[in-house]
């Protein structure tokens, strides 16, 4: 199941929610203000960290783009709207809101 997150971790909760039901392999992206959780050197590095260990890890690129996010923790992958919808092909999506 692909886990999508589109709110700031700075604003809500879902980040920490969604960790707590993710399965092994299951694979997380964040879009729109959730990449604000990728962003390497913040607060929620250590969890982003931690989820990668198991589950891989996507970032919207223009979604980075557009709030100046230049640097991710590493591990993170950036994906263009190509690999977006790639990825919604591929897998049953949860939508954490």
């Amino acid at each position: 199941m692909l886990h999508t997150i589109n709110k700031s971790p700075f604003e809500n909760s879902t980040l920490e929610t969604c960790c707590r039901f993710l399965q092994p392999g299951d694979p997380v992206l964040f879009i729109e203000d959730g990449v604000y959780a990728v962003q390497a050197g913040n607060r929620f590095s250590d969890l982003v960290e931690n989820t990668i260990k198991n589950n891989p890890v996507y970032a919207l690129q223009p979604d980075l783009e557009a709030r100046g996010i230049a640097s991710v923790t590493e591990g993170v992958k950036a994906v263009d709207y190509e690999g977006f919808v790639e990825l919604v092909e591929e897998h049953q999506v949860n939508s954490w809101l």
